[in-house]
């Protein structure tokens, strides 16, 4: 993080020719070429680290990028096992966007009116859905669970949304959660518009 110069725009140009999202290519390891790093480490199964290291350069010069299971027309693709959201169009993966899921911990909310408090599983559900409902602003949970930034729901309350907290492993409440400006691009140039295909393996 902080490096800047030719090697970083070489490594920033190649995740990007790769269809790894990233903001673009500007010469400085930032927050989103971070982003696509963490994410060619979950597709190439190595370390996690967000450091272009000898394991993540060898992935990068190899061109690895995840396959898609959907076949025509858009859809997103969420591999919950690589903690990974793929953008597919006709079958080809046009994106990979880094994201965490549910972490499967237990969690207690609160009834405000009522003070009853009810257990839940952080849990992200497997299956096929479509996105049903959408919210385009920063949607503060009514569960008092955080901030939602633009989500695309596709299951109950489960939604595909931006946050500020991206770590490459599970770590929310049940959401997919994505970097803001990666739900940015999914919203305004990519579309994600409600109907669209949504299946979580």
């Amino acid at each position: 993080m902080g490096d800047s110069g030719p090697d970083v725009l070489a490594v920033q140009q190649r995740l990007r020719d790769l269809g790894y999202w990233a903001l673009a290519p500007d010469g400085t390891y930032g927050s989103s070429t971070k982003q696509a790093v963490y994410a060619l480490q979950k597709a190439s199964g190595i370390g996690r680290n967000g450091r272009v290291d000898t394991a993540t350069r060898a992935a990068l010069d190899q061109g690895v990028v995840p396959r898609s299971r959907t076949g025509a027309g858009e859809a997103v693709e969420i591999d919950l096992d690589r903690q990974l959201l793929l953008a597919v169009e006709g079958g080809r993966v046009r994106a990979v966007i880094n994201a965490s899921s549910g972490n499967g911990e237990t969690f207690t909310v609160t009834d405000k009116k009522t003070g009853t408090e009810t257990e839940y599983r952080a849990r992200t559900p497997r299956g096929s859905f479509r996105v049903y409902l959408e919210d385009d602003k920063n949607h503060e949970s009514t569960l008092e669970l955080g901030s939602m930034w633009r989500p695309k729901y596709f299951h109950g309350g489960i939604a595909v949304h931006g946050s500020g907290s991206i770590p490459p492993f599970p770590a929310s409440h049940g959401c997919v959660r994505v970097s803001n400006s990666a739900m940015n691009w999914l919203w305004d140039t990519w579309g994600l518009p409600i109907g669209t295909p949504v299946t979580v393996y």
